[in-house]
């Protein structure tokens, strides 16, 4: 053993101190080196050991964040495939990494907004009334498709599941006054609790009353949010693992055989958003930036909607939407608001799952819908997923509400949530990332049709 360390320092000592040195006699400093390294070999075991590990990930420091998640998502459905009681163990992993982006969202969201208003200079352009109307076209143009789709293609459901529990709200006007009473929330209370609104709100008067403020009081809020978007790069980092871990304890403990039985239900939900992300985002897009769309929307799927998949979190997502705006290179006064904005009210995947799992229900009962009716759903269920974020159980618990639009019983109603929750592997995942992958592209859009504006004054 001491002579294979004695060997391993001496090749070693030529790398460091070269063959030149060794032919003419060692100096001190490299005599004393040497020593240590051929009479003490666990010091040098260590060094092979580490040279070792760099070399084997050495590869994958050299490829894109994009490319480890992807090796990371191939090797979780090997995993989860050859040995589910490992895959389930691995799933802590992406609870870590839920946990870590849930945790650092809110107070990024708090201090980059009260930076970005803070410093903000009078007559500077914001482009946030724009993303805010591309909001809400994007959400009533993708309940639309989802009305298009479900005539196209009516699903009927075996409603003899058990009724799934919760509070649905009672109507559009309930959910509106929610949307209100969180605004005002304690701002400590809307910290520990990921209240964006609360957030957005608070962070906002502050930044106002700091535009008084002493040059060096700002510098203070830019550098802190300079430090916290650091920290978030770290946790990105980590983004290949936690999907890991998650793609494994997903498949390990759902598996794929529930969702077999509501295949064309699943097909129709998971097609429409596939359409609202490639067809019709894309069409608003070219009709606001008048140029092609597909680069930037390919660019946010890849940057956005992947992580998203895997969180399935709107709110664990902001970190990394924030980090792909700084690379689009995109205006921080703007994306500092809008991103966690559109993370609690721009929801164009969950106003297609409402829309497309009621009328599967009315269908399913023979209820006829008139194109009127539908379009009415599409208002409904646009303003409803305006407030999902504020409901627990997401879009699925606000169908009850749009089902009574067609007299259908609340009992029934719960029966349809609960083939919801059973589906919800593949439609909550689809949903998020849909509709986090939309708040880049509509804040992109918005920033660069206005530059190209002001560009052509």
């Amino acid at each position: 053993m001491i002579a294979d360390a004695a060997a391993t320092g001496m090749v070693e000592y030529r790398a460091r101190f070269g063959p030149a040195r060794l032919a003419g006699g060692p100096n001190r400093a490299a005599h004393s080196w040497l020593l240590r390294a051929t009479h003490d070999p666990e010091p040098s075991k260590r060094r092979v050991m580490i040279a070792t590990l760099n070399t084997l990930f050495r590869p994958l420091q050299r490829i894109g964040l994009i490319a480890q998640i992807a090796i990371g998502i191939v090797c979780g459905i090997l995993l989860a495939t050859t040995s589910p009681d490992l895959a389930q163990s691995a799933s802590l992993l992406g609870q870590v990494f839920i946990s870590a982006l849930k945790a650092v969202a809110p107070i990024l969201v708090f201090v980059l907004v009260t930076a970005a208003i803070a410093s903000h200079q009078r007559g500077q352009q914001t482009h946030i009334r724009g993303v805010l109307v591309l909001y809400l076209i994007g959400t009533l143009a993708a309940a639309l498709v989802a009305v298009v789709a479900s005539f196209a293609f009516p699903t009927t459901l075996t409603l003899d599941a058990p009724q799934a529990t919760g509070n649905p709200p009672g109507g559009v006007d309930e959910i509106l006054k929610n949307l209100v009473l969180s605004a005002v929330d304690n701002p400590v209370s809307a910290l520990m609790n990921a209240n964006f609104i609360a957030i957005l709100v608070w962070s906002a008067g502050l930044g106002l009353t700091l535009r008084q403020a002493s040059d060096s009081t700002r510098a203070l809020l830019a550098d802190l949010a300079d430090a916290v978007s650091q920290i978030i790069r770290w946790v990105i980092r980590l983004a290949p693992l936690g999907i890991f871990g998650l793609v494994a304890g997903t498949l390990a403990s759902a598996g794929l055989g529930a969702l077999l039985d509501y295949g064309q239900l699943l097909l129709v939900i998971v097609g429409c958003m596939l359409f609202v992300a490639l067809v019709t985002n894309p069409l608003i897009v070219f009709l606001k930036t008048r140029r092609n769309p597909y680069p930037l929307v390919f660019a946010c799927l890849r940057g956005s909607a992947i992580t998203a998949f895997f969180t399935r979190s709107s709110a664990a997502n902001i970190p990394v939407n924030l980090e792909l705006c700084k690379r689009l290179d995109l205006h921080a006064d703007t994306y500092s608001i809008s991103i966690p904005l559109g993370a609690t009210i721009n929801m164009s995947g969950a106003a297609v799952t409402i829309t497309v799992i009621t009328l599967a229900a009315a269908h399913t009962l023979g209820i006829s819908v008139d194109f009127a009716t539908a379009l009415l759903l599409c208002i409904v269920s646009a303003l409803a997923a305006c407030g999902v974020s504020g409901v627990a159980g997401g879009s699925l618990l606000i169908i009850p509400m749009a089902a009574n639009l067609f007299g259908i019983s609340t009992d029934v109603a719960m029966q349809v949530v609960a083939i919801g929750f059973v589906i919800s592997v593949v439609q909550d995942s689809t949903e998020t990332a849909l509709n986090s992958s939309t708040d880049v592209l509509f804040t992109a859009a918005a920033c660069r049709a206005g530059d190209a504006a002001t560009e052509r004054d």
